[in-house]
């Protein structure tokens, strides 16, 4: 890269650090890019952390020492958050999102970019300091939410599916009972995709009594890896026994009324627990 003006190098420098959350970047790199001394590098990086923490975008933490750098750590407003957990939850009332049998329509946010990204970096800002290595969901719906936290804690995503695929070799497989339906049922992942001991943040899009979340802990005990936390983007509320107690979830469904065509829904308890998180 040619040598920059420092107005040059501001911008350049703040979307590589949006570009590459959680990763360790050293002043050597910085000075090789753009060509300066690292006294003027330092410079710019207190005015971009000074700019992050001002506007919410993050923090900027500095590593000191011969192998130290700065790194990237994306977090959120609480109250910014709150506002769009409750401009989620008025979506999801739309009472054109009611299905027959009384299911609640939801393709359209998962399958949404921008909400997703939003999602994503909410969560991230909620588990930032669990040190999690991996992110955990079963195939299908889970994906886009679980790639969008991955890239906003910078880790990689194991799937779990419903069926063996021979093109992910040798796989490990649980039998699970369904916590809504009672039934046995079985999932399976793939030995490659996810490290002995690693700590996983279990993702799910929706929890009923929580059969799909108990059953990816479990299949973790066989890897053993530890949960870091397990995040669901809506949970339904009128559930007699959950099988999983420590979670977080952005939405809360109290009824789906198909006959009166009502649906209502508030915000789950992510609000909370950041607010924990911020010492709010």
């Amino acid at each position: 890269m040619k040598k920059l003006k420092r107005s040059g190098r501001l911008v350049d420098m703040t979307n590589f650090m949006l570009e590459h959350p959680h990763q360790l970047v050293s002043l050597k790199y910085f000075s090789e890019r753009y060509q300066s001394a690292k006294s003027s590098i330092s410079e710019d990086l207190t005015i971009v952390k000074e700019i992050f923490e001002e506007e919410g975008i993050g923090e900027l933490l500095t590593v000191p020492g011969a192998s130290g750098g700065v790194k990237y750590i994306p977090t959120v407003d609480a109250s910014a958050a709150e506002a769009f957990v409750h401009e989620l939850c008025t979506q999801l009332q739309d009472e054109s999102r009611i299905l027959p049998g009384g299911y609640l329509y939801m393709m359209d946010i998962l399958g949404r970019p921008s909400t997703m990204n939003q999602i994503g970096r909410l969560f991230a800002a909620l588990f930032k300091d669990r040190d999690v290595d991996a992110i955990m969901t079963v195939a299908t719906k889970g994906i886009p939410l679980a790639h969008a936290i991955g890239t906003y804690l910078d880790v990689p995503v194991s799937i779990v599916r419903r069926d063996h695929r021979v093109t992910e070799g040798s796989v490990v497989s649980i039998n699970y009972v369904s916590g809504s339906s009672k039934r046995m049922q079985t999932m399976s992942l793939a030995r490659r995709s996810l490290e002995e001991g690693a700590n996983v943040l279990i993702v799910d899009d929706f929890m009923k009594a929580g059969g799909t979340a108990k059953g990816m802990v479990d299949l973790l005990s066989e890897f053993r890896a530890e949960v870091a936390g397990i995040a669901t983007l809506v949970e339904a509320a009128d559930v007699s026994e959950r099988l999983v107690e420590d979670y977080v979830s952005i939405a809360r469904l109290s009824e789906v009324n198909e006959k009166d065509r009502r649906i209502t829904v508030e915000p789950g308890n992510y609000v909370n627990q950041l607010k924990e998180v911020l010492g709010e």
